[in-house]
C-alpha cells in the first residue's frame, strides 16, 4: 500500500511538472533582480487575475462564425471579494494607437475604482458594458443609491489570427474571466486577452513577472502583467542578445512566412499593468508607468506608429485613502528613495514579455494564418553562443 501511494505521488508530481509550461528562467535566460514567490503580478498581496480563453474553428474566415482566437483578462487590485476599494493609480502612453478606457477620470481623481480588463480591439465596448452590469448585479458600490463609474478596459489587436469582426467576446466570457480571478501562480502565453496575439515576430500573448525590493528597512513587491502584441522579429533582443537577427536565416528556411496581409511589420500593441504594495502617490505612479517603456526597449520594442503602447500602474498601499467626505491621511515614499522601484519596473516588464514569448505556442487562425512560437532549442543555442545562458 505504501509503495502504491508513493508511486501515485510520484506520478502526480510528474503530471504537474508537465502541466506547468517552461518559463524564461527555466531555459536559463538570465535576468536582473529578485523575483517573488510566483514571479507574477499576484505576488503583490491581494491581486487576483482571471482569464476567459475562446478558441474554436479552423480554415477560411467566415465573419461571425470564425475561426475564433481571442479572450478576456481580468485583474482585481484587491481581489474581487473586496468590491469597491479604490487604489492610487496613474497611466502613461508611449504610443497612442490603442485604447484604455477610464483613464481621463483616473488621472483626474488619482484613483483606480474598477478592475482592469484586457481584450481585443473590437471587444472593448462589450467588455465595458458587461463589467457595468456585473457592478449592478453584485452591488459593487456597496449600497450607494447614486454612483457613476468608468471601467478600465484595454485592448490589443488579434485580427491576424482571430475573426475580430465577428465580435465573439460576449458578456458570458467577461463573467467567466471575473469568476476565474485568483491569486497565486497564473497561466501565460495563449490565454485570456492574449490568446490571439503576436510579439516581436513570434507568437505572443500574456506574460507576468515580479520583483522584491528593499528600501530602507522595508521590503516591497512590484509585479507586472503584459498583453504583448508588438514589435518586429529583427528587433527582438533577449538578455541583450540580438536573438531576432541571429535566428532570421534559420527561421526563414524552416518556417513558412505569413501570407500577404495589410498588417504592417511592427503593427500591434502592448498593454502593461504594474502593481506594487509600496506606498506611492498618483504622481509617483505616473513615473513608474513611464519606466515601462525602458523595459519594452530592452526587448526590442520602440513604439512604432501602428502600435498602441499603453501602461497603467497602481499601489495597493493606503487601503483607507479613498473617501467621499472626510479628510484622510496617507503615507508615501519620498521621491529620493523610489529609484529601486523604477529599476524593478524595467526588469519585470522585460521578463514578463519574454515569459509571454516562451509560454506561447504556435497557433493557426483565420485563413490558415499562422504565428509560430519561438523555438526554445534554437533560442538556447543563440544565448549559449553569446555566453548568456545560466546553467
Amino acid at each position: 500500500m505504501k509503495h502504491t501511494l508513493t508511486s501515485l505521488i510520484f506520478l502526480l508530481s510528474i503530471s504537474l511538472s508537465f502541466a506547468q509550461k517552461p518559463r524564461a528562467r527555466d531555459l536559463g535566460v538570465p535576468f536582473s533582480g529578485t523575483p517573488g514567490l510566483h514571479n507574477a503580478i499576484t505576488d503583490v498581496a491581494g491581486i487576483e487575475v482571471g482569464y476567459s480563453t475562446i478558441i474554436s474553428g479552423s480554415g477560411k474566415n467566415v465573419v461571425g462564425e470564425g475561426p475564433v482566437r481571442t479572450g478576456v483578462t481580468a485583474i482585481f487590485p484587491r481581489g474581487k471579494a473586496k468590491q469597491f476599494s479604490p487604489v492610487f493609480a496613474n497611466w502613461y502612453s508611449l504610443n497612442g494607437n490603442g485604447e484604455m478606457t477610464g483613464t481621463t477620470w483616473l488621472t483626474e481623481s488619482g484613483f483606480l475604482e474598477t478592475p482592469i480588463m484586457i481584450t481585443n480591439t473590437n471587444s472593448v465596448g462589450e467588455v465595458r458594458q458587461a463589467v457595468l452590469k456585473w457592478f449592478v448585479n453584485t452591488n459593487w458600490y456597496k449600497g450607494e443609491e447614486w454612483w457613476y463609474t468608468y471601467p478600465v478596459v484595454a485592448e490589443t489587436y488579434d485580427g491576424f489570427l482571430n475573426d475580430i469582426y465577428g465580435f465573439h467576446v460576449q458578456e458570458k466570457h467577461v463573467l467567466e474571466a471575473i469568476e476565474d480571478a485568483k491569486g497565486g501562480q497564473i497561466a501565460e502565453g495563449n490565454v485570456g486577452g492574449g490568446t490571439g496575439m503576436m510579439c516581436l515576430g513570434f507568437k505572443g500573448g500574456t506574460g507576468t513577472s515580479s520583483r522584491v525590493i528593499q528600501i530602507g528597512d522595508s521590503t516591497y513587491t512590484l509585479g507586472v502583467l503584459v498583453q504583448a502584441n508588438f514589435g518586429t522579429r529583427n528587433s527582438l533582443k533577449i538578455a541583450g542578445v540580438p536573438v531576432g537577427l541571429e535566428l532570421a536565416n534559420t527561421l526563414n528556411n524552416e518556417l513558412k512566412l505569413p501570407p500577404q496581409t495589410y498588417r504592417k511589420e511592427g503593427d500591434g500593441s502592448i498593454i502593461v499593468v504594474v502593481a506594487t504594495d509600496a506606498p506611492l502617490l498618483p504622481t509617483q505612479l505616473k513615473r513608474i508607468a513611464q519606466r515601462v517603456s525602458l523595459g519594452i526597449g530592452n526587448t526590442g520594442g520602440f513604439g512604432s506608429n501602428g502600435s498602441g503602447d499603453i501602461f497603467i500602474a497602481f499601489s495597493t498601499a493606503n487601503p483607507d485613502a479613498f473617501s467621499r467626505e472626510h479628510v484622510e491621511k496617507v503615507s508615501f515614499l519620498a521621491n529620493d528613495i523610489i529609484s529601486p522601484l523604477f529599476e524593478a519596473t524595467v526588469q519585470a516588464v522585460e521578463e514578463s514579455i519574454i515569459n509571454a514569448l516562451i509560454a506561447a505556442e504556435t497557433m493557426e487562425g483565420i485563413n490558415g494564418n499562422k504565428s509560430y512560437a519561438i523555438p526554445h532549442d534554437l533560442l538556447v543555442q543563440v544565448l549559449e553562443k553569446y555566453n548568456r545562458i545560466e546553467k
